[in-house]
């Protein structure tokens, strides 16, 4: 195992950058050291396979209606929509040692995505992903990361440079993987809060329930809960600052710290090109403008808009569109 910290645009040891953002805007800055947002989760290289439908569990034949290979994986997601929107980050991620390691680095660098990563013998996590026109998915892993070693004292840090830019955070995402599940006690004892995305959580679920213990920010999806409201109103009583669902083409609902309920409408999209990471971009442009001082309805609306920006493109964000596309590869 090895640790290689990359800055943005290809500069490794970087930890800043003046540019202007995507958008003209100057990068936020916080009174704090080192990035605001710490997101430590999964980036995968997957292959996107369009279907007329999803297939149905018979042997038969399929014939595809496209297909793209492109950067993947939820944390990476949420941090590119984080430099999308101009804000300070790093992302904590596990790759191996395979050709899927550099296209993924090679990706989230052309971005700008500053990076902290532990590499690991053997595969990095790939998907193949078969998507239908309406959004549906079948996610088929085709390689996991081996986990990184554990033989440290629990709640230990095995890196001191992510333990330094843990602190220094505003806020620390903690997407569901061995390596942020590990993390947990780590990131509770530095006192900085906890946003973690449950994705189509059933409630019940054993991996995830740790997080949803450790999170001040719990975001989620209703695929698999009869009645998300139910459930969100129970994560505050135990303690979370916040609950949010996010429904699809109706939008997304939260509950704040007092049980009040707000929703916010999906905002408006002219054509939807793939929906791969839609729900990373909404937490990333929630917790941007909460991180800014929006209240709860203005953060809602601020995620929807920044959905948009997922919707409209083939991949995981615009920037790979911009700055990606020679480390990506179209079939």
């Amino acid at each position: 195992m090895h640790l290689d910290r990359s800055g943005s645009h290809g500069h490794h040891g970087s930890t800043s950058s003046e540019r202007p953002g995507p958008h003209g805007r100057r990068p936020t800055r916080s009174d704090r050291p080192g990035r605001d947002v710490v997101v430590c989760g999964p980036a995968s290289w997957n292959h996107i396979v369009r279907v007329a439908e999803l297939p149905a569990p018979r042997p038969h034949t399929v014939f595809a209606d496209g297909d793209v290979e492109t950067l993947g994986g939820t944390s990476a997601g949420k941090a590119l929509h984080l430099v999308d929107l101009d804000r300070s980050v790093t992302l904590h991620t596990v790759l191996g040692d395979d050709v899927q390691a550099k296209r993924i680095h090679a990706a989230l660098t052309a971005a700008g995505v500053p990076l902290r990563v532990c590499h690991v013998p053997g595969a990095s996590e790939r998907h193949l992903n078969l998507m239908d026109p309406h959004g549906g998915r079948l996610s088929i892993y085709l390689g996991l990361p081996a986990v990184p070693d554990r033989d440290l004292p629990e709640g230990s840090c095995p890196d001191p440079g992510l333990l330094e830019e843990l602190r220094g955070a505003r806020a620390v995402v903690l997407d569901l993987c061995e390596h942020s599940r590990d993390l947990i006690d780590v990131v509770r004892a530095t006192g900085v809060p906890i946003w973690t995305d449950l994705h189509d959580y059933d409630g019940s679920a054993a991996f995830h329930r740790p997080f949803a213990d450790a999170a001040s920010y719990v975001f989620m999806n209703a695929d698999k809960l009869g009645d998300p409201l139910e459930f969100m109103h129970t994560l505050v009583a135990d303690g979370a600052s916040l609950a949010v669902c996010t429904l699809g083409a109706q939008g997304a609902v939260a509950v704040d710290d007092r049980h009040e309920v707000h929703r916010v409408p999906a905002a408006p999209v002219a054509s939807v090109v793939d929906t791969n990471g839609a729900g990373d971009a909404f937490m990333a442009g929630f917790l941007h403008a909460q991180l800014a001082g929006s209240t709860t309805p203005q953060a809602l609306r601020a995620g929807a808009e920044q959905a948009v920006r997922a919707l409209t493109t083939v991949h995981l964000s615009p920037l790979l569109d911009k700055y990606g596309e020679s480390y990506l590869g179209h079939a």
